[in-house]
């Protein structure tokens, strides 16, 4: 079985992931942020590394999806294929921070990978608004994020609000997380573990 957490950058999906991977006995694929060669250019000259870093992060996840459909394990992964192409690339395209043709390579490159995905069985949104995402993103303090404008962000969430509306591939369950905390919280860890339960049960 495969499960997705999807959402904006400060969500809380690594969280999400790692805890509900520990509740359900689940192994867990991290986005790859650790170690990621572009991330720290990207946010200091996003129209020079954009490309650079949009295929990385391609290509990164899709070797997670191939040793996730190789596998017969139960695997939650931290963000899907779908939000590299029409939430992140899209976004850096349609800010003129991405040029045509460079936009126009990566999606071939995609549309390409997309012919051997496979959704997955699970996805779930953590739809958060600005303040949440902002606060979060200061909190855990990451060098590399300190220069990610709200402006960014924002453009990101209609996105993502887009690409949930059109979203066909399979079962989604959203959760709104701006008054949550499971970090922390237990009884709000406790409601989002009952949401995925019943989402895998029903649909």
């Amino acid at each position: 079985m495969h499960i997705a957490v999807t959402g904006n950058i400060g969500a809380g999906k690594t969280t999400l992931a790692s805890k509900l991977a520990e509740h359900f006995g689940w192994e867990v694929l991290f986005e790859a942020v650790e170690g990621n060669p572009y991330l720290a250019d990207f946010y200091g000259d996003m129209p020079r590394w954009a490309f650079h870093l949009q295929i990385y992060f391609l290509k990164s996840r899709y070797e997670q999806v191939a040793q996730i459909q190789k596998s017969n394990k139960r695997i939650i992964q931290d963000r899907t294929i779908y939000e590299d192409a029409y939430i992140f690339a899209l976004n850096l395209y349609q800010s003129g921070i991405m040029s045509q043709n460079d936009y126009d390579t990566y999606k071939s490159i995609f549309d390409l990978m997309m012919t051997t995905v496979k959704a997955p069985d699970l996805t779930i949104y953590l739809k958060a608004d600005l303040p949440k995402l902002v606060n979060q993103i200061q909190k855990r303090g990451r060098d590399f994020e300190a220069n990610i404008s709200e402006k960014y962000l924002s453009d990101l969430n209609q996105h993502y609000e887009d690409f949930v509306n059109n979203y066909k591939e399979g079962k989604l369950l959203t959760i709104n997380v701006n008054e949550l905390d499971y970090a922390n919280n237990p009884d709000d860890l406790a409601f989002v573990i009952d949401q995925v339960d019943k989402a895998l049960l029903y649909g």
